[in-house]
Protein backbone atom coordinates (compact mmCIF):
# COMPACT_ATOMS: atom_id res chain seq x y z
CA UNK A 1 0.00 0.00 0.00
CA UNK A 2 1.34 3.45 -0.88
CA UNK A 3 1.84 6.19 1.70
CA UNK A 4 -1.04 8.15 0.16
CA UNK A 5 -3.44 5.34 1.04
CA UNK A 6 -2.26 4.97 4.63
CA UNK A 7 -3.88 8.15 5.94
CA UNK A 8 -6.97 7.37 8.06
CA UNK A 9 -8.71 10.21 6.22
CA UNK A 10 -8.61 8.19 3.01
CA UNK A 11 -11.16 5.78 4.47
CA UNK A 12 -13.45 8.72 5.24
CA UNK A 13 -13.16 10.12 1.71
CA UNK A 14 -13.05 7.02 -0.49
CA UNK A 15 -15.50 4.15 -0.30
CA UNK A 16 -16.78 1.46 -2.70
CA UNK A 17 -18.94 2.84 -5.50
CA UNK A 18 -22.43 1.39 -5.73
CA UNK A 19 -25.18 1.79 -8.28
CA UNK A 20 -24.99 3.04 -11.84
CA UNK A 21 -22.87 6.17 -11.36
CA UNK A 22 -19.39 4.63 -11.18
CA UNK A 23 -17.73 7.34 -13.25
CA UNK A 24 -19.46 10.27 -11.58
CA UNK A 25 -18.94 8.83 -8.10
CA UNK A 26 -15.22 8.36 -8.77
CA UNK A 27 -14.93 11.96 -9.92
CA UNK A 28 -16.81 13.20 -6.85
CA UNK A 29 -14.80 11.17 -4.32
CA UNK A 30 -11.37 11.82 -5.80
CA UNK A 31 -12.12 15.48 -6.50
CA UNK A 32 -13.40 16.00 -2.97
CA UNK A 33 -10.35 14.22 -1.48
CA UNK A 34 -8.08 16.57 -3.44
CA UNK A 35 -10.02 19.68 -2.50
CA UNK A 36 -10.04 18.68 1.17
CA UNK A 37 -6.28 18.19 1.11
CA UNK A 38 -6.40 14.48 1.85
CA UNK A 39 -4.28 14.11 -1.26
CA UNK A 40 -1.88 17.05 -0.94
CA UNK A 41 -0.67 19.39 -3.66
CA UNK A 42 2.51 18.04 -5.23
CA UNK A 43 1.92 14.45 -4.09
CA UNK A 44 1.04 11.53 -6.30
CA UNK A 45 -2.32 9.85 -6.19
CA UNK A 46 -2.20 6.17 -5.23
CA UNK A 47 -1.69 3.71 -8.06
CA UNK A 48 -4.50 2.62 -10.35
CA UNK A 49 -4.76 -0.85 -8.86
CA UNK A 50 -5.07 0.42 -5.29
CA UNK A 51 -7.58 3.12 -6.16
CA UNK A 52 -9.66 0.80 -8.33
CA UNK A 53 -9.82 -1.76 -5.51
CA UNK A 54 -10.64 0.91 -2.93
CA UNK A 55 -13.46 2.35 -5.05
CA UNK A 56 -14.59 -1.05 -6.35
CA UNK A 57 -14.50 0.07 -9.99
CA UNK A 58 -12.74 -1.09 -13.12
CA UNK A 59 -9.41 0.45 -13.98
CA UNK A 60 -10.97 1.76 -17.20
CA UNK A 61 -13.58 3.69 -15.21
CA UNK A 62 -10.91 4.98 -12.86
CA UNK A 63 -8.83 6.23 -15.81
CA UNK A 64 -11.85 8.08 -17.19
CA UNK A 65 -12.40 9.73 -13.81
CA UNK A 66 -8.74 10.76 -13.53
CA UNK A 67 -8.94 12.13 -17.08
CA UNK A 68 -11.86 14.31 -15.96
CA UNK A 69 -9.84 15.56 -12.99
CA UNK A 70 -6.95 16.29 -15.34
CA UNK A 71 -9.20 18.24 -17.71
CA UNK A 72 -10.48 20.23 -14.73
CA UNK A 73 -6.91 21.11 -13.79
CA UNK A 74 -6.89 19.26 -10.47
CA UNK A 75 -4.14 16.80 -11.43
CA UNK A 76 -1.46 16.25 -14.04
CA UNK A 77 -0.14 12.93 -15.30
CA UNK A 78 3.27 11.90 -16.58
CA UNK A 79 4.04 8.58 -18.19
CA UNK A 80 7.00 6.29 -17.97
CA UNK A 81 9.28 5.29 -15.12
CA UNK A 82 8.76 7.52 -12.11
CA UNK A 83 5.58 8.93 -13.61
CA UNK A 84 2.15 9.12 -12.05
CA UNK A 85 -0.75 11.43 -11.37
CA UNK A 86 0.20 14.46 -9.28
CA UNK A 87 -2.16 16.83 -7.46
CA UNK A 88 -1.85 20.34 -8.88
CA UNK A 89 -2.10 23.59 -6.90
CA UNK A 90 -5.45 25.33 -7.06
CA UNK A 91 -5.74 28.45 -9.20
CA UNK A 92 -6.92 31.33 -7.05
CA UNK A 93 -9.58 33.34 -8.89
CA UNK A 94 -10.81 35.49 -6.00
CA UNK A 95 -9.01 37.39 -3.22
CA UNK A 96 -9.17 35.39 0.01
CA UNK A 97 -11.47 37.93 1.69
CA UNK A 98 -13.91 37.92 -1.25
CA UNK A 99 -14.34 34.21 -1.85
CA UNK A 100 -18.04 33.48 -2.34
CA UNK A 101 -19.66 30.69 -0.29
CA UNK A 102 -19.38 28.22 -3.15
CA UNK A 103 -19.98 24.97 -1.30
CA UNK A 104 -23.11 26.27 0.39
CA UNK A 105 -24.32 27.70 -2.92
CA UNK A 106 -23.72 24.47 -4.80
CA UNK A 107 -25.31 22.33 -2.09
CA UNK A 108 -28.36 24.61 -2.01
CA UNK A 109 -28.90 24.30 -5.77
CA UNK A 110 -28.40 20.53 -5.66
CA UNK A 111 -30.98 20.06 -2.87
CA UNK A 112 -33.49 22.34 -4.59
CA UNK A 113 -33.07 20.47 -7.86
CA UNK A 114 -33.37 17.06 -6.19
CA UNK A 115 -36.88 18.02 -5.08
CA UNK A 116 -38.12 19.99 -8.09
CA UNK A 117 -37.03 17.93 -11.09
CA UNK A 118 -37.87 14.36 -10.01
CA UNK A 119 -41.23 15.70 -8.85
CA UNK A 120 -41.78 17.38 -12.20
CA UNK A 121 -40.97 14.17 -14.08
CA UNK A 122 -43.36 12.23 -11.85
CA UNK A 123 -46.15 14.75 -12.42
CA UNK A 124 -45.52 14.93 -16.17
CA UNK A 125 -45.98 11.17 -16.42
CA UNK A 126 -49.32 11.46 -14.60
CA UNK A 127 -50.50 14.21 -16.96
CA UNK A 128 -52.78 13.43 -19.89
CA UNK A 129 -50.47 14.85 -22.50
CA UNK A 130 -51.85 16.15 -25.78
CA UNK A 131 -50.09 15.77 -29.12
CA UNK A 132 -48.33 19.14 -28.87
CA UNK A 133 -46.95 18.37 -25.42
CA UNK A 134 -45.69 14.97 -26.49
CA UNK A 135 -44.10 16.54 -29.56
CA UNK A 136 -42.39 19.15 -27.36
CA UNK A 137 -40.69 16.43 -25.33
CA UNK A 138 -39.59 14.39 -28.32
CA UNK A 139 -38.38 17.43 -30.27
CA UNK A 140 -36.23 18.48 -27.31
CA UNK A 141 -34.63 15.02 -27.39
CA UNK A 142 -33.89 15.52 -31.08
CA UNK A 143 -32.29 18.89 -30.34
CA UNK A 144 -29.99 17.18 -27.83
CA UNK A 145 -28.98 14.52 -30.31
CA UNK A 146 -28.23 17.17 -32.96
CA UNK A 147 -26.21 19.52 -30.73
CA UNK A 148 -22.75 20.08 -32.20
CA UNK A 149 -21.01 22.15 -29.50
CA UNK A 150 -20.94 21.97 -25.69
CA UNK A 151 -22.85 25.27 -25.53
CA UNK A 152 -25.53 23.94 -27.88
CA UNK A 153 -25.80 20.74 -25.89
CA UNK A 154 -26.17 22.46 -22.54
CA UNK A 155 -28.85 24.79 -23.89
CA UNK A 156 -30.73 21.84 -25.40
CA UNK A 157 -30.34 20.00 -22.08
CA UNK A 158 -31.89 22.91 -20.19
CA UNK A 159 -34.76 23.13 -22.71
CA UNK A 160 -35.58 19.43 -22.23
CA UNK A 161 -35.74 19.83 -18.46
CA UNK A 162 -37.89 22.93 -18.81
CA UNK A 163 -40.21 21.15 -21.22
CA UNK A 164 -40.82 18.41 -18.65
CA UNK A 165 -41.93 20.99 -16.08
CA UNK A 166 -43.93 22.91 -18.69
CA UNK A 167 -46.14 19.98 -19.73
CA UNK A 168 -47.27 19.61 -16.11
CA UNK A 169 -49.43 22.72 -16.55
CA UNK A 170 -48.19 24.62 -13.49
CA UNK A 171 -46.69 28.08 -13.97
CA UNK A 172 -45.15 27.93 -10.48
CA UNK A 173 -43.46 24.63 -11.24
CA UNK A 174 -42.18 25.92 -14.58
CA UNK A 175 -40.73 29.00 -12.88
CA UNK A 176 -39.06 26.89 -10.19
CA UNK A 177 -37.53 24.61 -12.81
CA UNK A 178 -36.38 27.62 -14.84
CA UNK A 179 -34.66 29.05 -11.77
CA UNK A 180 -32.81 25.83 -10.98
CA UNK A 181 -31.85 25.24 -14.61
CA UNK A 182 -30.28 28.70 -14.87
CA UNK A 183 -28.07 27.93 -11.86
CA UNK A 184 -27.24 24.40 -12.99
CA UNK A 185 -26.41 25.72 -16.47
CA UNK A 186 -24.01 28.29 -14.96
CA UNK A 187 -22.31 25.68 -12.78
CA UNK A 188 -21.97 23.13 -15.58
CA UNK A 189 -20.30 25.77 -17.74
CA UNK A 190 -17.49 25.86 -15.17
CA UNK A 191 -16.58 22.18 -15.47
CA UNK A 192 -15.18 20.23 -18.43
CA UNK A 193 -17.54 18.80 -21.03
CA UNK A 194 -17.09 15.11 -20.18
CA UNK A 195 -18.07 12.60 -22.87
CA UNK A 196 -18.59 9.72 -20.44
CA UNK A 197 -21.04 11.76 -18.41
CA UNK A 198 -22.77 13.02 -21.58
CA UNK A 199 -23.24 9.44 -22.78
CA UNK A 200 -24.82 8.55 -19.44
CA UNK A 201 -27.02 11.64 -19.58
CA UNK A 202 -28.23 10.81 -23.07
CA UNK A 203 -29.33 7.37 -21.94
CA UNK A 204 -31.09 8.85 -18.91
CA UNK A 205 -32.79 11.59 -20.95
CA UNK A 206 -34.26 9.04 -23.34
CA UNK A 207 -35.41 6.85 -20.44
CA UNK A 208 -37.04 9.79 -18.65
CA UNK A 209 -38.97 10.92 -21.72
CA UNK A 210 -39.97 7.33 -22.55
CA UNK A 211 -41.31 6.86 -19.01
CA UNK A 212 -43.26 10.13 -19.17
CA UNK A 213 -44.80 9.27 -22.53
CA UNK A 214 -45.70 5.81 -21.23
CA UNK A 215 -47.30 7.26 -18.11
CA UNK A 216 -44.88 5.43 -15.80
CA UNK A 217 -44.59 8.06 -13.08
CA UNK A 218 -42.40 6.08 -10.67
CA UNK A 219 -39.87 5.21 -13.35
CA UNK A 220 -39.80 8.81 -14.60
CA UNK A 221 -39.17 10.12 -11.08
CA UNK A 222 -36.57 7.49 -10.18
CA UNK A 223 -34.61 7.94 -13.42
CA UNK A 224 -34.64 11.71 -13.01
CA UNK A 225 -33.36 11.27 -9.45
CA UNK A 226 -30.42 9.21 -10.72
CA UNK A 227 -29.81 11.81 -13.44
CA UNK A 228 -29.77 14.70 -10.95
CA UNK A 229 -27.56 12.74 -8.54
CA UNK A 230 -25.00 12.15 -11.30
CA UNK A 231 -24.78 15.88 -12.07
CA UNK A 232 -24.53 16.64 -8.35
CA UNK A 233 -21.62 14.22 -8.01
CA UNK A 234 -19.66 15.98 -10.77
CA UNK A 235 -20.33 19.45 -9.37
CA UNK A 236 -19.26 18.38 -5.88
CA UNK A 237 -16.13 16.74 -7.23
CA UNK A 238 -14.98 19.43 -9.66
CA UNK A 239 -16.12 22.75 -8.17
CA UNK A 240 -14.99 24.47 -5.00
Amino acid sequence: MTDAMESPLVDAALHPVRGHMAFESCVEQLGSAIQLGIFRVGTKLPGERELAEKLNVSRATLREAISALRTAGLVSTTRGRGGGTVVRPAVEQWPADQTPPRRAEIDDVIVFRSVIEPGAAHRAALTDLDAAQRDLLTSCLVDLAEAVTPADYRQADARLHLSIATVCGSDELARACSTVQVRIHQLLAEIPFLKTNIDHSETEHRAIVAAILAGDADRARDTMTVHCDATAALLKGLLK
